[in-house]
């Protein structure tokens, strides 16, 4: 212990060599000190040998140090080597492993967790005044001082790595995702500006349609999409428009027991109706009207001045005009055609939309007499699509349970308690997002999928005290577990049209499920790496 206190200050140890001096010869107390005396190993071996009671073995115990690279002391100690059976005797001593007291200091450094004395820096400094290598035993004092990368060195600083791991704690999974969250969040000012650009193409757009005597004239806006949920993620780039055109007294068949799709045919056919130039025979066909209503818009969007827009290349099976306004950055409008009904909901969606027990069973009743809509989305056969079949929709639905999400009326409002809902649903929507732009194997999944999920974590867990914010990662790895499931069961049932099955076969193959699966799991149980590349 005596030997770790003089270790650290070179100053200290100048001390006992003075005091040594009286029964020393002068060749050695002359050796030490143009040697630095700055190493605790050889005040250690000659309180050793001093002990032993041989001071003529002193600076023989010296002699094989020198050796070792230190010629200047060799060359001017008086008694470079003492003859004798002492001095050969004293020989294996030297070839000894290190002394017991220092590789007690090194214990010692191990188990004091406490930071060394702020003169420790000094003694490498006064070693390399030597300007000579040191001896071999040497160099482990200077490590333990400095405290290099490997396991010793990381032990012996104890609280000195504590303290500077202490200003750099490990981030845990909640702290990632609110960090994430925040990043996600829009900017008043890029919304602003973008929602201002949008809202001058869609004017334009309805402006024309509703002059124009086409099939379109009394088109009225129907927005929809996540940004008008305000669930929308990264930037205000993506808008979802809809069209909606008022066809009364429709009848719908049902195309192949799914639920979703439809064939639309008109009760009654006036000689004024203007969408009788789309049927084909009774059935109004959805890839006609399409057609129509894509090139009206492609005339329109010419007409529109002092912004640089232009109609994309149709996409097979999407039910939208895709619109590109560069402002100067690029900014993506779906404008999507709807047909509105006001009649009763189809019977296949008698038993969908689950919320008695989280909004109320008034709420749902109330829902119901709303409208339904039907996108000129169609049904999927194989590598084609049915061009004369509907989907349902009902994005103006789920844009009022997004804003009105809590069994308490006032949740998430600006004098209400606050949820993670839909903390939870953006967060997905964002690893799928990240998901996506690495691996073309999950082209086929989309937000509607999370959408859909998360309506029916939701609906399981109705409890605002269930969604908690403090309880976000909890929240989201249970999310993420019933997300996994529906993969692995290749079942998420339409949260409007119970058996509809999103994930089935005729949807998504089995190996894009398998494989969104494997990736899921995979950002999981390693924290989520994806979230720190973009």
């Amino acid at each position: 212990m005596e030997g770790q206190r003089r270790r650290p200050t070179a100053p200290r140890a100048k001390k006992p060599a003075a005091k040594r001096a009286t029964t020393e010869p002068k060749g050695t107390v002359a050796a030490r000190s143009r040697a630095g005396n700055c190493v605790p190993q050889r005040g250690a071996r000659s309180r050793r040998a001093e002990c032993d009671g041989d001071s003529a073995e002193k600076p023989r115990a010296q002699a094989p140090r020198a050796r070792s690279g230190r010629a200047s002391v060799r060359t001017k100690d008086p008694q470079p080597s003492a003859s004798g059976a002492a001095g050969d005797a004293e020989q294996p001593r030297v070839r000894e492993p290190p002394p017991p007291t220092v590789a007690e200091v090194l214990k010692v450094a191990r188990e004091v967790r406490e930071p060394p004395p702020p003169t420790v820096p000094e003694a490498p400094e006064v070693a390399r005044g030597v300007r000579e290598p040191p001896p071999p035993t040497v160099p482990e004092a200077p490590e333990v001082a400095r405290g290099p990368c490997g396991r010793r060195g990381a032990r012996s600083t104890g609280q000195q790595r504590a303290s500077r791991a202490s200003r750099k704690e490990p981030e845990t999974l909640d702290k990632k995702l609110k960090r994430v969250l925040g990043n996600l969040r829009l900017r008043r000012d890029e919304i602003s500006v973008a929602a201002e650009v949008v809202n001058e193409v869609v004017k334009c757009l309805l402006k024309g349609m509703q002059t124009r005597d086409s099939e379109f004239k009394g088109v009225q806006p129907l927005n929809t999409g996540s940004y008008y949920e305000h669930v929308k993620i990264s930037a205000p780039n993506e808008f979802d428009v809809m069209f909606k055109l008022e066809v009364p007294r429709i009848d719908l068949q049902e195309y192949h027991d799914t639920g979703a799709f439809y064939r639309v045919k008109f009760k009654r056919i006036p000689g004024g109706n203007p969408l009788r130039h789309f049927l084909e025979g009774e059935i109004l066909s959805a890839s006609k009207m399409l057609s129509r209503f894509r090139e009206i818009i492609k005339k329109e969007v010419k007409k529109i001045e002092g912004i640089d827009v232009s109609v994309e290349k149709e996409k097979p099976g999407s039910p939208a005009v895709t619109l590109l306004i560069r402002n100067p950055e690029e900014i993506s409008v779906d404008i999507i055609l709807a047909l509105e009904s006001k009649g009763s909901w189809p019977q296949s969606t008698n038993e969908g939309l689950p919320i008695k027990n989280w909004l109320g069973t008034k709420v749902r009743t109330n829902l119901r007499r709303e409208p339904f809509y039907l996108v000129p989305k169609n049904a999927k056969v194989g590598n084609d699509f049915q061009g004369k079949t509907w989907r349902l929709s009902f994005s103006h639905t789920e844009k009022y349970i997004l804003s009105n999400h809590g069994i308490e009326k006032t949740c998430c409002e600006s004098a209400g308690v606050k949820c993670c809902r839909k903390d939870c649903l953006k967060l997905m929507k964002y690893l799928l997002e990240q998901l996506k732009k690495e691996w073309q194997e999950l082209d086929g999944f989309c937000s509607y999928h999370v959408k859909t999920a998360i309506f029916h974590m939701w609906t399981e867990n109705p409890q605002d005290s269930h969604w908690d914010p403090k309880q976000l990662s909890t929240c989201f790895d249970e999310f993420l577990t019933f997300f996994v499931e529906c993969l692995r069961t290749e079942k998420l049932m339409h949260y409007f049209i119970p058996k509809f099955n999103l994930f089935s076969q005729e949807e998504i193959d089995q190996k894009s499920k398998k494989f969104l699966l494997e990736k899921i799991e995979y950002e999981r149980n390693n924290g989520f790496p994806i979230f720190d590349k973009f």
